[in-house]
């Protein structure tokens, strides 16, 4: 009878182990799961503020006036209206293949369309009409840049845009398809 009641209290004993693992497991899941949501809220919060910061210093210091109503054609043939972005924050950068600062910024460029198109900006690079449509082509193609280039071989963009005269030359407009910077040189983004 002594050893089927220590069989018993070992048993007993046994289960509340078992028990009190379980609930330390779940409680250890659970934890992992709300730090995980909790991680994923951050990151989605700090994407926001970076986008509300992108657009605070593009109001910075100016006062937007309207962005022309253009259409850029893209290298791959894509007509894409200036109007048909509203509601995006866009980037319209002046360059040049022969331009070495414009060429050091286009990774820069490149990586603020990766991070952030989706959640609403839009880059659009404009070569200047001295700059050879098959150097902007290989280019564009080496460099695997994932925004739409465009030509501009008679300057109509740029003359829109009230001239450029030095490269690389960007501006952002804002979703309301706002001027709200213009930037010479390159952007520290």
């Amino acid at each position: 009878p002594d050893a089927g009641r220590a069989a018993g209290a070992d048993g007993v004993f046994y289960h509340a182990a078992c028990a009190r693992r379980n609930r330390r497991d779940s409680t250890e899941r659970h934890t992992s799961n709300r730090r995980a949501h909790l991680l994923g809220s951050v990151v989605a919060r700090l994407r926001a503020i970076t986008v509300g910061l992108l657009c605070a210093v593009a109001f910075a210091g100016c006062s937007p006036s309207q962005a022309p109503e253009i259409t850029f054609m893209s290298l791959s043939g894509q007509e894409i209206p200036l109007q048909s972005l509203r509601g995006r924050v866009v980037v319209v950068n002046f360059w040049a293949t022969s331009c070495a600062v414009c060429i050091r910024e286009m990774p820069d460029l490149a990586h603020l369309q990766r991070r952030f198109g989706e959640q609403g900006v839009t880059v659009i690079a404009v070569a200047m009409r001295y700059d050879p449509p098959n150097q902007v082509l290989d280019y564009a193609k080496s460099a695997a840049l994932p925004f739409a280039v465009s030509l501009d071989p008679l300057g109509k963009i740029e003359a829109a845009f009230g001239g450029v005269r030095a490269t690389p030359t960007t501006f952002i407009l804002d979703k309301r398809g706002q001027i709200v910077q213009r930037i010479l040189g390159a952007p520290d983004f």
